[in-house]
C-alpha cells in the first residue's frame, strides 16, 4: 500500500518512502519558520508527534525525523514522555570585541528589530562624570533604547555619550539607527575598557526587557574614548538566562 508517500512494511508498519523526503522539508520548513518569526516562542510545547502526523497526513517516522533534526540545530528541545519544546536562545558575545547588537541577533536566526526609549540632552552629573572620565560639567546626551531578537526585548542599552567628543549626536535623532553603529561608523575608537557585573532587574530593567522585577541580568559595561577623550559610556543589559560571554586566549610566551 503507498498513500502520500508512505509505504507499508511487511509487518505492516508505516516507513517512509523516498517521496516522502519533500514532506519532511516541508514539516521541517513549517515549524523552523514558526519558531524563527517569533510566532512559537521558548518554552512552547510543539504539537505531539501523532498530531504533527495527522495534520500532514504522513507517517510519525517522518515527523520524528523533523523534529530530530530541529533538536540537532537547538532549536528545539526533546523530553522524554513530555513532548518537544522551543528551546531558549542562548547568544555568546565576544568579551573583547565590539560587536553590533545586530549582528548577534541575527547569528541566531532571530529577526531583528530595535526601538528608541528615550534620547535627552542635559548637563551631566557627578555619576555622569565619572562614568565619562570627566574633569568638569559637561553636554551629554543620554540615549536608552531596547533591541529586539524576533518579537522579544534581547537587549537593554543605556549608553551617554559626550557631546564635547561628538557634537554632531546632538542633532541626530537615532530614531531608525542604533547609537552604537551610528558611533562606530562616524568616530574612529583608539581604546575601550569592558566591565561585567550580574545585576537584579530594576522597574526601569524589567519594563524595557518584559521580565519579572529581580531578574537576574548580565550587564556589560563599556567606555571607549578616541585621541585621548572618553567618546561614550554604554551599559548592556541582557537577560542572564540567554545570553553568554566568551573570550579567545593563547598562553603567555615565556621571557
Amino acid at each position: 500500500m503507498k498513500s502520500q508517500g508512505i509505504d507499508q512494511a511487511v509487518d505492516g508498519s508505516l516507513v517512509e518512502s523516498a517521496g516522502d523526503l519533500s514532506l519532511h522539508q516541508r514539516i521541517l520548513g513549517d515549524i523552523e519558520d514558526r519558531i524563527l518569526s517569533g510566532e512559537w516562542q521558548p518554552g512552547f510545547r510543539i504539537p505531539f508527534e501523532v498530531d504533527l502526523a495527522e495534520q500532514y497526513n504522513c507517517s510519525r517516522m517522518t515527523v520524528n525525523k523533523a523534529l530530530t533534526q530541529l533538536a540537532k540545530t537547538g532549536l528545539i528541545e526533546r523530553r522524554r514522555k513530555s513532548g518537544s519544546y522551543v528551546t531558549q536562545p542562548r547568544a555568546q558575545s565576544a568579551v573583547l570585541e565590539i560587536r553590533d547588537i545586530k549582528l548577534e541577533v541575527q547569528s541566531l536566526g532571530l529577526a531583528y528589530d530595535y526601538r528608541l526609549l528615550s534620547k535627552t540632552r542635559r548637563r551631566s552629573t557627578t555619576d555622569d562624570k565619572h562614568r565619562l572620565g570627566l574633569n568638569a560639567t559637561a553636554s551629554i546626551l543620554e540615549v536608552n533604547c531596547t533591541h529586539f531578537g524576533g518579537t522579544r526585548p534581547f537587549c537593554f542599552e543605556q549608553r551617554l555619550i559626550n557631546l564635547t567628543a561628538v557634537p554632531d549626536a546632538a542633532a541626530e535623532t537615532f530614531d531608525v539607527e542604533a547609537p552604537g553603529p551610528w558611533l562606530l561608523n562616524r568616530v574612529p575608537w583608539s581604546a575601550a575598557e569592558h566591565t561585567i557585573r550580574a545585576i537584579a532587574a530594576n522597574e526601569t530593567i524589567a519594563a524595557a526587557l518584559a521580565v519579572p522585577s529581580g531578574t537576574p541580568c548580565l550587564t556589560v559595561e563599556r567606555r571607549t574614548w578616541s585621541n585621548g577623550s572618553y567618546v561614550t559610556h554604554v551599559r548592556l543589559i541582557y537577560p542572564g538566562e540567554r545570553h553568554a560571554l566568551i573570550a579567545n586566549f593563547t598562553p603567555s610566551q615565556p621571557k
